[in-house]
């Protein structure tokens, strides 16, 4: 079985996210969608509501899990029977970002990290800008799937 795991805080997921796991799921036959736990990190969202709005969002998808984890993203993966870490990319500064991480974990395991290109129309999407939009009161609903609403 070809499973990955794509990690992130996804605070909160956006559609960036979410066509990267759409996509992922032609190559790998099942995705664990991964929330890091992060003491040090403030959130926007609870974990809680975090994990609703990811598990509302992939309901209809059997391939899909979502869990979470503390620690390296690399012993989560051992942990789960994961040979692939999942990651998207949305621009030049993502790869120089992710490509450190993925020679750091495929230096202590041999877990390969496969990147996609984020599509071109939603590759300006990232959690911050949607936390922003948030914050100011603006129409944040084109940037997320339908299952994340503040109230």
């Amino acid at each position: 079985m070809r499973r990955a795991v794509f990690p992130g805080s996804f605070d909160p997921i956006t559609l960036g996210h979410y066509d990267i796991i759409e996509r992922g799921l032609t190559l790998f036959d099942e995705i664990i969608l991964a929330i890091g736990i992060n003491a040090e990190k403030k959130y926007m969202f609870s974990l809680e509501k975090r994990k609703h709005f990811m598990e509302e969002a992939f309901k209809n998808e059997s391939r899909i899990k979502v869990m979470t984890y503390k620690g390296l993203t690399v012993d989560f993966c051992k942990q789960q029977n994961a040979n692939f870490i999942l990651r998207g990319l949305r621009n030049p500064g993502d790869f120089e970002f992710e490509k450190a991480i993925a020679h750091t974990n495929r230096n202590m395991s041999d877990i390969e990290t496969v990147f996609l290109l984020t599509s071109s129309g939603k590759s300006y999407i990232s959690s911050s800008i949607v936390r922003d939009v948030i914050r100011h009161g603006g129409d944040y609903t084109g940037l997320v799937p339908d299952t994340v609403r503040v109230k």
